[in-house]
């Protein structure tokens, strides 16, 4: 019996013939830098677009009115011709604040601008809330009797958790104490924050014990008016606090030795301005004035004496000279020194520096 078989005929399959590695390696770094360099195309067209957008308007060089080529730009960035005066470009963006300041404490009480101000060492008074004294609830209704009493004890004892150590009492009661003063004598905030850091480091050396908490506060705040140049005798600020003069003079003199602090001499003609002020007096006094201490301290004559009566004799004698005539008394209440002061300053001053004082 015969049977035809036939064999089972496959196409050939089609066999990859891959490149060698070299030729591999080749093509994978042109594909990686042709990549690269369309990235760095696309980032320089980027760099150029940024430049044109910020780039500055160019001046124009020539006036529309004279035709000269001087054109600046002045303080208020306007574009002025130099020649005629002709104000180019009138609306600039004035970077500039919108209110006005005559003195260093007006413009520390105007400026929104500075280091974030903060109570140096009492971390719980900044982060913790206080609970109010008011017995209302949030639409302005009475809270009942019961809820009035569980107010009054959480307020009791969140006062005892927030002041927990005797170091944390006392400067409490000294920052009471400081901001008492400072808003009594109109002392600016970084004043205050400077005496304050002060006071942290003569607790820190124990300097306290056994003194006027209200005396090392009061050395404290002056000697940070004399670092910040703001006008504040030991006698002025004595007036508003409990510990007398020489008390607070003798914790100055500790807190300098002691933490090594070294001040600047307290210079007469910042009392100048404030002493015309209150006697409303001209800016022609003022300067003066000013020139009269400038003579006296060539001379030699400022040293060791009380620059607020030394800056209220010559006052007195500027006044004398320009015609805007203030007693003595007057000059002596607003300087806040006595009239026997002013008179030897006054007389100290006339004689060494040769000042004729016209009689009127």
């Amino acid at each position: 019996m015969s049977s035809n078989l036939t064999p089972n005929t496959r196409e050939p399959e089609p066999q990859i013939v891959s490149p060698p590695p070299e030729q591999q390696n080749q093509q994978t770094s042109t594909q990686a830098k042709s990549i690269l360099e369309k990235l760095y195309s696309i980032h320089k067209k980027q760099q150029v677009q940024q430049t044109v957008e910020q780039k500055e308007p160019e001046i124009p060089k020539v006036c529309p009115h004279c035709g000269s080529t001087k054109i600046i730009k002045n303080e208020l960035g306007q574009l002025v011709c130099e020649r005629c005066g002709f104000v180019i470009e009138d609306r600039p963006l004035d970077l500039g604040p919108e209110w006005r300041a005559f003195t260093p404490e007006e413009k520390d009480s105007r400026s929104r601008t500075g280091s974030p101000l903060r109570h140096l060492g009492l971390t719980s008074e900044a982060l913790t809330t206080k609970i109010d004294i008011v017995h209302k609830d949030s639409s302005g209704k009475e809270l009942s009797l019961k809820h009035k009493l569980e107010i009054i004890k959480y307020r009791r004892w969140q006062q005892r958790i927030r002041i927990q150590t005797s170091h944390e009492r006392n400067t409490l009661q000294a920052l009471n104490e400081l901001n008492r003063l400072a808003s009594q004598l109109g002392i600016p905030k970084t004043v205050v924050d400077e005496a304050l850091s002060i006071y942290m480091k003569v607790l820190e050396q124990g300097l306290v014990k056994g003194r006027s908490i209200e005396a090392i506060v009061a050395a404290c705040l002056h000697m940070a008016c004399r670092k910040h140049g703001i006008p504040r005798s030991l006698d002025e600020i004595a007036q508003y606090t409990k510990a007398s003069r020489k008390e607070i003079a003798r914790c100055f003199r500790l807190i300098a030795r002691e933490l090594g602090i070294k001040l600047p001499l307290a210079d007469p003609k910042m009392y100048v301005p404030r002493i015309c002020e209150q006697l409303k007096l001209s800016g022609e006094i003022i300067r003066e004035a000013m020139r009269i201490l400038d003579e006296a301290k060539k001379r030699g004559l400022t040293a060791g004496k009380d620059p607020a009566g030394l800056a209220a004799a010559a006052v007195y004698i500027a006044s004398l000279l320009k015609g805007e005539i203030r007693t003595q008394k007057e000059v002596a209440m607003a300087a806040q020194v006595t009239e026997v002061t002013v008179r030897n300053r006054y007389k100290e001053l006339a004689r060494e520096l040769n000042i004729k004082i016209p009689i009127k």
